[in-house]
């Protein structure tokens, strides 16, 4: 009798063990034929799909590349302004220690022989010529600041060109704003600086130098301040009063 319910119960045991067997087994081969059907659903989707994907991709793309340009872009314009600022700064270092009286000891000087009456504000003659190593263009100096330049050289002697002049017009700098303008003589002995953008915020005592010119009036040279504003102008631009470092209205000697 006990035998029987032993073998009752392990048949019962040995059923149920079938039974959950053959559930598994048909619950993963569901499982595999289901994920055939999700790979040739997803195949057949991607068709439809690849071209929104492909404009996603480019415009993300794109998006990416006009931020990266954007920022380039303003960083190049950043780069350009430190490196023009640090230009002019160095130049105007180099041009005041080459060019001031005090610190260039093998500074040459000329003695003005003549100044007419009706060209009093124009230009000098000096007592140096061709046979001193004068040349057209070279920049002149009074008290290390920069009266004209040479215009005309002979043998023996020179005519040089006084900023006062209404034909002289030299590039400078206002070094403290760095604004660009056109040193320009009246005429009758004003000097002024034109064509500096209006509302720059400049003052009265800004220094004024020149700016690059070419190797014999190079940038750097000292002119002067600024005396005050001589016209607002209607253009946009102002006109400011200089007034020299050195006294234009007598001068003996020049330094070159």
């Amino acid at each position: 009798m006990e035998n029987r319910r032993s073998t009752a119960r392990e048949f019962v045991h040995g059923l149920t063990a079938l039974i959950l067997a053959l559930f598994l087994l048909g619950v993963s081969s569901s499982l595999g034929v289901m994920k055939s059907i999700v790979d040739i659903w997803g195949a057949l989707l991607f068709i439809p799909e690849y071209p929104a994907v492909v404009m996603r991709e480019m415009f993300l793309g794109w998006r990416s590349w006009s931020r990266d340009k954007d920022i380039l872009s303003a960083e190049v314009t950043r780069l350009k302004s430190e490196n023009a600022t640090l230009r002019l700064e160095l130049a105007r270092v180099a041009g005041e220690r080459a060019y001031s009286d005090d610190m260039k000891p093998d500074a040459k000087t000329a003695r003005v022989t003549l100044r007419a009456p009706m060209s009093w504000w124009s230009e000098i003659r000096i007592d140096r010529g061709r046979n001193d190593k004068i040349t057209q263009g070279l920049p002149v100096f009074s008290n290390g600041y920069l009266v004209g330049r040479v215009s005309s050289v002979s043998m023996m002697s020179s005519w040089a060109e006084l900023i006062t002049s209404s034909s002289f017009m030299i590039p400078a700098v206002i070094e403290e704003t760095r604004e660009l303008g056109v040193v320009a003589g009246d005429g009758n002995g004003s000097v002024l600086l034109r064509y500096i953008p209006a509302g720059r915020g400049v003052r009265s005592g800004m220094k004024v130098s020149t700016a690059m010119i070419g190797e014999q009036l190079p940038p750097g040279l000292p002119i002067g301040q600024i005396a005050g504003e001589f016209s607002p102008g209607t253009d946009g631009y102002a006109t400011y009063r200089i007034e020299p470092g050195a006294d234009l209205s007598r001068f003996y000697t020049v330094s070159y």
